[in-house]
This record gives structure tokens, C-alpha cells and sequence, in this order.
């Protein structure tokens, strides 16, 4: 009876570990990504090339990643695609702990250590939660991730096809010497008008704090430059 109790224990801890990105039944879809054409093509009309700076913002509601580069040479990133988010879970707010099935929100930064070109989900990169500021409200979770095959608990789960792309853009840029790809990941779209209408959610104070970060992009385009201190990102002008 003991050795039965230890097998089911292990089989039960590593289903647990595997819930963060367990495959469901999606939850949000939007329309199948449409390339527009060859990536190469689509990279030249932009001024850039494979290799070049990336970025990526996420938005919850509007269910739609956004990647921005940086042209050699320049300052500011420009906003190169998007690509409709196939499906997450949960709701508007970010995760707080192991289980929760909630897709996080906040400010990550994906190194080259993320990547993971074999995933069962395809292809995978790793958002690092809990980050610093996750860590210093305690907040748990692991294996949160962008990743393919459309379906995912606690994960942002694109098609095969567009994570394809993104993947491979990620990937050269930081085998071409980026530290770092930030990933900014935010409940909706936060212009003070439609943070207003939130006043009333627990998520408000957050919310008002991820805001700092999105007007520092919005007029910089780069990436943000922030600490974390308190229970709060703090962002240098």
C-alpha cells in the first residue's frame, strides 16, 4: 500500500507540473493567422531582416500579439505584425498562483534559455513568470509559455503556423547577440479611457501600474526601462 501511495503521489505531481500549459478545450479563438506573404518578402518592405531586435506586446481582450523590431542602425522599434491569440484562459487580471489557469500579465523578458524548439505545443518560449515583481507578492506558477497547437491552460497558445514565424524571429534575434526579448502582456489596450471604465475591479491598482509601462512604450518604442520595488514595477522617465 505504501508503494502504491508513492507511485500515485509521483503520477499526481506530474500532472500537476504539466496543468500550466495541459491541453483543454480552447477558450477564446480568433481568426486563423493570414501571412500576407513570404516572411522574407514582408521583413524587406519593412526595412529589416531576420536577426534584427524584437519586442512583443500581448493584449488579453483584444486577443492579439503584437511584434515590433528595431531596423539596424535605429533607436525606436516599429511595429512589424500581428497575430491573432488562438486561445488563453481565464480571464482580465493576472496570475496569482500555481493552478489558477490564468495567463499571466506583466512585464517578462524571454533569453535565449526559453526557447524550446521540441515542446509538445510545438514550439514554445518561456516568459519567466514569476518574475521579480510576481516573486514579491508571492505569486506561484511555472511553464508559462508562448506556444503552438492552439490550446492551452495558463499559456498564450498561437497556431503552428504563426508561432512558426514568431519562434524563428525570436530566435535570430537573439542568437544575433539580443540580451533579451521583452514581452509586455496587459489585460486590453490601456488608454486612460478604457482603464477608467475598470475602477471598480480588484485589478485596478495593477492595472494603473502596467499603464506606466504601456505610455512609456507608446512614446519611447523601446524597451522599457523599469525596476521593481515594493510590490510595484517602477519606470525610470
Amino acid at each position: 500500500m505504501k508503494l502504491w501511495g508513492l507511485k500515485l503521489g509521483a503520477v499526481s505531481l506530474f500532472c500537476f507540473l504539466l496543468m500550466a500549459c495541459a491541453p483543454q478545450q480552447p477558450t477564446k479563438l480568433s481568426p486563423s493567422y493570414i501571412s500576407g506573404g513570404p516572411l522574407t518578402e514582408r521583413l524587406k518592405n519593412y526595412g529589416l531582416e531576420k536577426g534584427d531586435e524584437v519586442l512583443i506586446r500581448i493584449f488579453k481582450e483584444e486577443s492579439m500579439l503584437e511584434l515590433w523590431m528595431k531596423p539596424a542602425g535605429k533607436e525606436q522599434y516599429i511595429h512589424f505584425s500581428n497575430y491573432p491569440i488562438c486561445n488563453f484562459s481565464g480571464t482580465l487580471g493576472p496570475k496569482v498562483y500555481e493552478g489558477d489557469r490564468q495567463a499571466p500579465e506583466g512585464f517578462y523578458r524571454v533569453n535565449k534559455h526559453a526557447l524550446n524548439p521540441y515542446s509538445r505545443f510545438y514550439k514554445s518560449f518561456n516568459l519567466g513568470y514569476p518574475n521579480r515583481f510576481d516573486r514579491s507578492l508571492g505569486r506561484t506558477g511555472n511553464y508559462l509559455m508562448v506556444h503552438g497547437k492552439c490550446d492551452s491552460v495558463g499559456c498564450y497558445a498561437m497556431t503552428d503556423e504563426q508561432i512558426e514565424e514568431i519562434y524563428s524571429l525570436v530566435e535570430m534575434a537573439l542568437k544575433n547577440g539580443q540580451e533579451y526579448v521583452e514581452v509586455q502582456a496587459y489585460p486590453f489596450r490601456m488608454d486612460a479611457a478604457r482603464l477608467e471604465q475598470e475602477k471598480g475591479s480588484k485589478h485596478y491598482a495593477f492595472w494603473g501600474n502596467l499603464q506606466e509601462g504601456y505610455e512609456q512604450f507608446e512614446k519611447a518604442q523601446s524597451p522599457l526601462n523599469y525596476g521593481v520595488q515594493k510590490g510595484r514595477y517602477l519606470f525610470n522617465k
